[in-house]
């Protein structure tokens, strides 16, 4: 293959990827316009841990609660009401962990 046939190859593979480059540009325009910015990100990623904590530290507390019962089945009544005192607090404070996070949406990092 000479030098004038690997130009022409050239120019023609320049010319059949040129349209979907030009497309993908607009592509890339558009999704930068949507508003997904570091802050928004951070927020989702934070919140999504919240509720991740929250859940796991529910459901440590109903094992131990659980396992206490089944231990001392005459102080069940004393346990549960406890249990579900300390779930609120858990679970209240997940919920203010996440309205932070949606609050800081709207900051840039």
């Amino acid at each position: 293959m000479n030098i004038k046939s690997k130009l022409l190859l050239a120019a023609g593979a320049i010319m059949a990827i040129a349209p979907s480059a030009m497309a993908q540009t607009a592509d890339v325009a558009r999704a930068a316009n949507t508003g997904i910015t570091t802050g928004k990100a951070l927020a989702a990623i934070g919140a999504g841990l919240c509720v991740i904590g929250a859940g796991i530290g529910i459901g440590m507390i109903g094992k131990g609660a659980v396992e206490s019962m089944a231990r001392q089945p005459e102080a069940a009544g004393n346990i549960r009401g406890s249990m579900i005192l300390t779930a609120a607090f858990v679970e209240g404070a997940a919920l203010f962990a996440i309205v932070v996070c949606f609050l800081a949406q709207n900051y840039t990092f």
